[in-house]
C-alpha cells in the first residue's frame, strides 16, 4: 500500500537521489504517521479509561507523542530540502540528523518513564481487569505499528534517510511496548499475578538499547566518523585508474547529509610530465568520481621524482627503517632536498591512531635504523589512515 501511495502522491518517486523526492516521501510518511498515531491514541485511551488500565492509557499517550514526532519530521524534511544559502553554503541536509537525534531523545525519555511506571506497578499492583475488547485493541495497535515499521524501514534504505530509520525504530519500540501490555493482559488473569510492571521493565530495557544504537549512529554522523573502507577504496580505484597518477594519500571526506558529500585527496604524479596535461587528466578523474558516485572531489597534485637514483636510494633506506620500527607504519609523498653538508628527507608518515610515541621519538627511532654516509635530517608530517 505504501508503494501505491508514494507513486500516487510523489512525482518522480523512482529518483531516489533527488532532494525534492526525499522530502516529499518523508512528508508523506509523516502525515500517514500522524493519522495512524492519532487513531491509535483515541481507541486506546478510550478503552484504557473503560477498563481502568493505566498501562493502556500510558501506551495511548505514547502514540500521541509519536504524532508530535511525526510533526517534527515533516518540519525537518522541509528544512533539509532548502537550497544552500550564504549562511549555509553546503545546504541544510543535516537538519534531518538533528531531528533524528531529537526523536532518539524522546524514545530515551519514554523508555525511562516506562521503567518508572513499571516500578510503581510492581510496588503497587492493580487489580486485573480482563476484557476481550482490550485484546482486540492491542492487536490492532500492534498490526498498525508493524506496518509503520515496515514501510519506514524500507523507505529509509531506499532514500537513505536517518529520520525515517529513527521513525521505524520508534514504531518497533511501540510494538514491543504494546506486546508487553498484551502479554501481561493475557497471562496475569491466568496465573493470578499482575505481570504488567515486570513486563514493562523488560520492554523498557529493549527500547533503551535500540535508542542507544540510534543515538550513537546519529551522533557519530554529526561529529564526523571514518568513512566506510569499501567506499573509500572505490574512490581510490577510480583515481588510480589513470596511469599518470602514481599514488593517493591524504584523503578527506566531508559528509553534509544524503547526496551532499565533498572529498579531497593528494595525488602523486611524475614531476617530469607536462603540468597542463596532468591537470587535464586530474579534471577527468574528478568528473568520473562525480558521475559515478555523486561526490564533489578536489585533487591536489604532488609532483615526485621518478627514477632519480638518489631519491630512490634514500627512499629504500627510509622504507627499510620504517619496516624495522613498526610494520604498520606507512609513508608517502617522499622527496629530498640536497645540500653540501646534509640532506633533508621530506615525507608524510601514516601511523595508527593508537600510536603512543611522540613525533620526536618516531624520528629518532627511524634515524637509528638508517645507515648512510651523509648527515640527514627528517622532515616528517604525521598522518593517520583515512580508511
Amino acid at each position: 500500500m505504501i508503494s501505491f501511495l508514494v507513486s500516487k502522491f510523489v512525482k518522480n518517486a523512482s529518483d531516489t537521489k533527488s532532494a525534492d523526492v526525499r522530502s516529499a516521501v518523508g512528508t508523506l510518511c509523516g502525515w500517514i504517521g500522524i493519522c495512524n498515531n492519532i487513531f491509535l491514541f483515541l481507541i486506546k485511551f478510550i478503552i484504557g479509561i473503560l477498563v481502568t488500565s493505566v498501562s493502556i492509557q500510558a501506551d495511548a499517550i505514547n502514540n500521541l507523542t509519536d504524532a508530535g514526532s511525526n510533526i517534527i519530521s515533516i518540519i525537518s524534511f522541509y528544512f533539509s530540502n532548502k537550497p544552500a544559502d550564504k549562511d549555509h553554503p553546503y545546504g541544510h541536509q543535516r537538519s534531518e540528523s538533528i531531528a533524528s537525534l531529537f526523536v532518539g531523545v524522546i524514545i530515551v525519555f519514554l523508555g525511562f518513564e516506562m521503567i518508572k511506571e513499571s516500578v510503581i506497578k510492581i510496588i503497587h499492583p492493580q487489580e486485573i481487569d480482563f476484557r476481550w475488547i482490550t485484546i482486540l485493541i492491542l492487536l490492532i495497535s500492534i498490526s498498525v505499528k508493524l506496518w509503520m515499521y515496515s514501510y519506514n524501514k524500507k523507505l529509509s534504505k531506499v532514500y537513505e534517510s536517518s529520520l525515517l530509520e529513527a521513525t521505524a525504530l520508534d514504531s518497533i519500540s511501540d510494538v514491543l511496548g504494546t506486546t508487553g501490555v498484551l502479554l501481561s493482559t493475557i497471562l496475569s488473569p491466568i496465573i493470578h499475578f499482575n505481570l504488567d510492571g515486570y513486563m514493562g521493565i523488560v520492554v523498557s530495557v529493549i527500547i533503551l538499547w535500540n535508542a542507544y544504537n540510534l543515538l550513537k549512529e546519529v551522533i557519530n554522523s554529526l561529529i564526523g566518523q571514518a568513512p566506510d573502507s569499501d567506499f573509500v577504496n572505490e574512490i581510490v580505484d577510480i583515481i588510480l585508474s589513470d596511469a599518470r597518477i602514481l599514488g593517493v594519500h591524504d584523503f578527506i571526506l566531508h559528509d553534509y547529509g544524503p547526496n551532499k558529500q565533498f572529498a579531497s585527496a593528494h595525488v602523486e604524479v611524475d614531476s617530469e610530465n607536462d603540468i597542463f596535461e596532468i591537470h587535464d587528466h586530474i579534471d577527468n578523474v574528478e568528473r568520473a568520481v562525480k558521475e559515478k558516485m555523486g561526490i564533489e572531489l578536489v585533487l591536489h597534485m604532488d609532483p615526485v621524482r621518478v627514477n632519480d637514483p638518489k631519491t630512490e636510494y634514500y627512499k629504500e633506506k627510509v622504507k627499510d627503517a620504517i619496516c624495522l620500527c613498526n610494520p604498520e607504519w606507512k609513508f608517502h609523498d617522499f622527496r629530498i632536498v640536497t645540500g653540501p653538508t646534509h640532506d633533508n628527507l621530506v615525507f608524510d608518515l601514516v601511523i595508527p591512531f593508537e600510536e603512543t610515541k611522540t613525533k620526536k621519538e618516531i624520528e629518532n627511532d627511524i634515524l637509528s635504523h638508517m645507515n648512510v654516509d651523509k648527515i640527514i635530517y627528517l622532515v616528517i608530517t604525521i598522518d593517520h589512515p583515512f580508511a
